[in-house]
């Protein structure tokens, strides 16, 4: 079996636990290097020693993503002790206030922004001289609900994933003469901390929400695989030139993707689009 991952570099941020653990270990399982990066640093620890026992090299950071000096170090470290970076992966995140708009904490609002938006602003900005200079790199941002529907009383975590999907469009476009593929994952609904955040919000989340989130809870299907396939795809060769598409890894078909890249390039598949109805 050829591992999709072998010889490459990646940064994961957010990768304490969760969905990014998740997608660490499984680039892990395709070879790759990794720098695994959390502002807990005994959780990216814990990462670290299981990709160890996979065989890989991983280095644990504790960087505040939101900080351009953290990103910076991170970044030099990366390139210090691996050589390069060929793959980031923006999934640090945090969810932000619950409740209605004009009730929420600003300054919680406004670190909301902070980290979601600008720490992937960081993140890219800092990779993006050693991905042009090696002429390749793989950028995979994590968007969330929200962003391609309305999700009232999440408004700071609705409208940043929404502004990263749009960046990634942006920088997709930016950066295309540069053999560089900046891609965004859909990845529903899955069992992480932000989930209990909302259930323990009770009212001010809204009652669909909450109802959702407690059917959540009660499911069995974890789904991790799906996102994970889905990340190691756009990580790898396999996805070629595809760019600058946001990818459900639960509704959308990807896995029959593989060649049919250029067709989708052609067209306004998996992006943010205004529909304009025929007069």
């Amino acid at each position: 079996m050829t591992l999709k991952l072998k010889d490459k570099v990646a940064i994961v941020t957010g990768a304490g636990r969760g969905i990014g653990k998740a997608m660490a270990l499984a680039f892990a399982a395709e070879d790759a290097s990794l720098t695994v990066v959390s502002r807990t640093l005994k959780e990216v620890e814990e990462t670290a020693n299981q990709i160890r026992t996979l065989g890989c090299h991983a280095l644990p950071l504790k960087v505040d993503i939101s900080r351009q000096a953290d990103v910076d170090m991170m970044v030099e470290r990366t390139i210090r002790e691996m050589g390069k970076v060929d793959i980031l992966v923006n999934n640090g995140g945090i969810q932000g206030p619950v409740g209605p708009l004009v009730e929420n904490d600003v300054q919680h609002w406004i670190d909301t922004i902070n980290i979601n938006l600008l720490g992937v602003y960081f993140c890219i900005r800092s990779v993006l001289p050693a991905m042009i200079a090696q002429r390749r790199g793989k950028i995979i941002n994590m968007s969330g609900g929200g962003a391609t529907s309305s999700r009232p009383y999440l408004s700071a975590y609705a409208v940043s994933k929404t502004a990263v999907v749009r960046l990634t469009e942006v920088l997709a476009d930016e950066l295309k003469d540069h053999n560089i593929q900046v891609n965004a994952i859909a990845p529903g609904a899955q069992k992480t901390k932000m989930i209990e955040e909302i259930i323990a919000a009770g009212p001010k989340a809204g009652p669909k929400e909450i109802a959702d989130m407690k059917r959540l809870l009660d499911s069995t299907d974890m789904q991790f695989e799906k996102f994970t396939s889905l990340a190691i795809f756009l990580a790898s060769e396999d996805s070629g030139g595809l760019n600058g598409r946001l990818i459900s890894a639960v509704w959308d078909d990807w896995e029959k993707l593989g060649t049919k890249w250029r067709e989708v390039q052609s067209t306004e598949l998996y992006t943010l689009r205004r529909v304009v109805l025929e007069r």
